[in-house]
């Protein structure tokens, strides 16, 4: 977008204007890195997050100082990994031992990997991966640990699909391969996470009993990167989308991006968004659990903006066409949103499940499904933070109505009549005021009077006469 389009888009949307100059210009990290402190390799490391990372590389810097270095290279890792994944011009003899033995490669002082293909967007990290070898040798053992482990978990997982001919073939299968595929590149991230920030003691160690909770926060955002990203993966011969889905609504995968089953094909996307909105309500439940604001920053804002994408991608005909985002506005809207507290958190999450609801099509075979997994998600909001005080309803019903004694009433009829008295006197003044001639009044009542009291007197008068 260039310069003029983006002036007149902002003159049409100054709200999102406004919140990308508070978000500049107003927030205030929790803890901010000092770059003057660091080692040429730490500079290097956080040179190869903002090149690979755009979303995770601010909240990543924001971290409390105990996991900024831990999480930095938790990320790079693991991206140097999906790298080696993602490169269909490596020959899977290659690749394969490549991605199982990747856990022990991170420990051979000055490795280095340069035959990515030249397409690969994220080349550079493996080319210069040396420094990330030679930080990782300086993380403290615990935190060490968590990162090879996840990191040969996830290895094999990645080894297994790429060897899985079929999967390369025709992509997942069924609902199961498919969120066994999100565990694997997402589900375990928030494994490691989650011991990382307990072992740091910055979360509820109960969170490491609710692994369920840690595999939805994962299983959410790879969902939605997967509905979001259908059209660039299709592009790139890649399938994600499960067969045992898109296949109730068209023959051929193909046939999704064709313009004449384009309702067919939203019918397909609401069946998937429909899959990952179910994790809503265990992404808040996770989130109570953090104990430190910079790791529920951390948490809390690719959250905000997985629900915020899934309205925007649900029945949206331009996911067939494009690959499209949230606006940069909105997206520091919601980095403000998510940077206070659960109770604000959950407030977006309701506004985006409404807009869903809102947007949702009677016409739709989802419909009842995806309008009954929204009010799901409001009323688990509303069992966390309730819209009323149970305790002062309760006490307001048993309430009695208040009795007044004798002073009360004497004073309240005092009152009334004094405000009578005053709105009379108001009125006659204003009246005065404006030339009211109240001598004029006054005369006339007396001659009426005076007439009244002559004829009244004659009459007694005359009827004492009469007596006589």
């Amino acid at each position: 977008m260039g310069a003029a389009q983006q002036i007149a888009y902002f003159l049409l949307h100054p709200n999102e204007l406004r919140s990308i100059v508070q978000w500049k210009v107003w927030h205030e990290p929790v803890h901010r890195r000092d770059a003057s402190k660091e080692t040429p390799t730490e500079k290097s490391c956080f040179h190869y997050l903002k090149l690979t990372s755009r979303s995770f590389s601010a909240v990543i810097q924001e971290l409390n100082p105990e996991l900024l270095m831990p999480i930095c290279l938790f990320y790079l890792v693991l991206r140097g990994l999906d790298t080696i994944e993602d490169d269909m011009t490596l020959d899977i003899k290659e690749k394969e031992p490549l991605l199982r033995d990747f856990h022990n490669i991170m420990e051979q002082d000055g490795w280095t990997f340069d035959k990515s293909g030249p397409n690969e967007k994220d080349r550079e990290l493996l080319v210069h991966f040396d420094d990330i070898i030679f930080e990782l040798k300086k993380v403290k053992k615990p935190y060490y640990a968590i990162i090879k482990d996840i990191t040969e978990k996830m290895g094999n997982g990645m080894a297994d699909y790429a060897l899985n001919a079929e999967h390369n073939n025709v992509g997942v299968g069924t609902i199961k391969e498919y969120e066994l595929y999100c565990h694997y590149v997402a589900g375990l991230v928030g494994e490691g996470l989650t011991r990382l920030f307990v072992e740091s003691n910055l979360a509820n160690p109960q969170l490491l009993v609710r692994m369920d909770l840690t595999e939805s926060m994962g299983q959410f955002l790879q969902k939605v990167n997967i509905i979001r990203d259908v059209h660039e993966d299709w592009l790139d011969k890649r399938r994600f989308w499960p067969r045992e889905i898109w296949s109730k609504y068209v023959d051929n995968w193909d046939d999704l991006f064709a313009p004449a089953n384009r309702e067919k094909a939203l019918q397909c996307s609401s069946e998937m968004v429909l899959n990952g909105l179910k994790h809503a309500e265990e992404c808040l439940f996770y989130m109570a659990g953090i104990r430190d604001q910079s790791v529920f920053n951390f948490v809390a804002i690719p959250q905000s903006m997985a629900i915020a994408t899934l309205d925007l991608v649900f029945r949206n005909p331009a996911i067939f066409e494009r690959n499209i985002k949230i606006t940069k506005g909105d997206a520091c809207q919601l980095m403000i949103e998510s940077t206070q507290n659960l109770r604000v958190v959950c407030d977006v999450f309701r506004k985006y499940a409404r807009r869903i609801h809102k947007k949702n099509d009677p016409r739709d075979p989802n419909f009842l499904a995806i309008s009954a997994q929204c009010g799901k998600i409001e009323q688990f909001i509303e069992t966390i933070f309730p819209t009323q005080d149970p305790n002062k309803v309760r006490a307001g019903l048993k309430q009695e109505e208040p009795k007044m004694d004798g002073l009360e009433t004497f004073y309240l009829v005092l009152s009334a009549f004094a405000t009578f008295v005053l709105i009379g006197v108001m009125m006659v003044g204003i009246a005065w005021y404006f030339g009211a001639r109240f001598d004029q009044v006054f005369k006339g009542i007396d001659t009426k009077l005076a007439g009244t009291v002559t004829s009244s007197v004659a009459a007694v008068t005359s009827v004492v006469h009469e007596e006589l």
